[in-house]
């Protein structure tokens, strides 16, 4: 599967677009639409020179066709488009190491339909900012 035009645009919204390096909520130099590293898996770092829209574009499609053939390869039950979507930006946000291990995935994978998927989800709620991902990730997810 492939995020849809509204997925990017759900990302778009969540990641934001910043031109120049910034420290994330957890101080982790960050550019573009949420980039922490570049596509010759150099990290962001707060020296780095500043991305045009198109460029922060560019590096966006490369990150997020990484994170679906991580969700592609780890999911074996068959999702909807919105909950595709909705467990693509979670990963974008988490890592693949951390939708490798999770209850998510182990639940995902056991009944995509699972209602408890949702407290799963809102497990991950460190930083407290990032509650309000969560609760859009799982409104997505179930809809």
């Amino acid at each position: 599967m492939k995020v849809d035009q509204a997925g990017i645009d759900f990302l778009h919204e969540r990641e934001g677009y910043r031109s120049k390096p910034y420290l994330d909520t957890v101080g982790i130099p960050t550019i573009g639409y949420g980039n922490t590293y570049y596509p010759n898996g150099k990290k962001v770092t707060m020296q780095d020179k500043w991305l045009t829209k198109e460029t922060a574009n560019e590096l966006f499609q490369i990150t997020l066709k990484y994170f679906e053939d991580q969700v592609n390869e780890l999911v074996k039950s068959q999702l909807t488009q919105n909950q595709f979507n909705a467990l693509v930006s979670f990963t974008y946000n988490v890592g693949v190491g951390n939708l490798q291990r999770s209850t998510v995935l182990k639940r995902i994978n056991a009944n995509p339909n699972d209602p408890t998927i949702k407290e799963a989800f809102l497990r991950f709620n460190k930083p407290p900012e990032i509650i309000g991902r969560r609760e859009k990730e799982v409104k997505l997810y179930f809809s």
